[in-house]
């Protein structure tokens, strides 16, 4: 078991979309931490203006999303000298930036689908089916698979209410993976069967609503695959501590990255503690794991 530090703020909460998701996490993380000795506060925050108990040896990051994952957070905490789970401000606002991840992909030969920028006025020029998404959400909010014309509006209107531009992404038939990594070491693969629609953020967080295997239900040779495609993007965004990357196999067996996770869901349930209790690796080891990678980069 990896050595904690003793005084542990455990930051959840957060203003954006996934805020009652963060609660959850950071109790469960708490609740982990606290199992292994540490002197754990829990933290709800909001924006940039709270206030660290005297003595905080780490913070622990839980808020995904709006100011948690996007660079907003860990710049604060990197001006106050406070050591935080997780990567760096740059590298954190690249991930959660689906835009910007892109081109990092595209540039680093990491397969992804196609896509296209859209600004209110113009119109995709992507053949159907197509997915809207807004570039800078988590937990699949405000994400549409538009297989007609006449969804495509409604589907704008609300990534547009979210963002100044939209993601249009080529539609990938195929099944849903997700590749947690913890600093080099990839773990093994889960894969999502959602029960209906595909893996929205109801069927994220309803219990009952998606099927789960893990290892995912492939052959080695694909699996080899996917987990070096998660590894690329993983490393094409400069990230060196720990995140869960999406990806979906098509029918060839061909894999494309949809986007990075920085601040994955993190209770007993979530997916990177899924593959994680797959190595054999508990959630109270995991929480600590994080920490120690955490620590060793020293967020420079």
């Amino acid at each position: 078991m990896n050595t904690l530090p003793k005084n542990i703020v455990v930051l959840k909460g957060g203003p954006g979309a996934e805020r009652e998701v963060s609660l959850k996490c950071g109790a469960a993380v708490a609740g982990a931490l606290r199992s292994l000795g540490a002197n754990v506060t829990e933290l709800d925050i909001r924006d940039e203006h709270f206030i660290l108990p005297e003595g905080t040896e780490l913070a622990f990051n839980m808020i995904p999303g709006t100011f948690g994952e996007d660079g907003q957070l860990q710049a604060v905490l990197d001006g106050r000298g406070i050591p935080y789970t997780g990567d760096s401000e740059a590298p954190s606002r690249l991930a959660f930036d689906k835009i910007a991840s892109k081109k990092k992909f595209e540039a680093e030969g990491v397969p992804t689908a196609g896509w296209e920028i859209v600004v209110k006025g113009n119109a995709p020029t992507l053949p159907l089916p197509f997915v809207v998404k807004p570039p800078r959400e988590g937990s699949s909010v405000g994400v549409h698979i538009v297989l007609d014309t006449l969804a495509l509006d409604a589907a704008l209107e609300d990534c547009f209410a979210r963002d100044h531009e939209v993601l249009i992404e080529e539609f990938i038939q195929g099944a849903e993976l997700t590749v947690g990594i913890l600093g080099d070491e990839v773990l093994p693969i889960v894969e999502i069967v959602p029960k209906v629609d595909f893996y929205t953020y109801e069927n994220k967080y309803t219990k009952g609503a998606s099927d789960y295997y893990c290892p995912a239900r492939l052959d080695d040779a694909t699996a080899r695959k996917v987990q070096s495609a998660a590894l690329a993007a993983y490393r094409s965004l400069g990230l060196e501590v720990y995140a869960r990357v999406d990806v979906l196999l098509d029918a060839t067996g061909n894999p494309y990255v949809l986007e990075v996770n920085t601040i994955p869901g993190m209770t007993e349930t979530s997916l990177l503690p899924k593959s994680a209790a797959a190595v054999g690796i508990d959630f109270p080891e995991l929480c600590a794991r994080i920490a120690a990678l955490s620590l060793k980069k020293g967020n420079k």
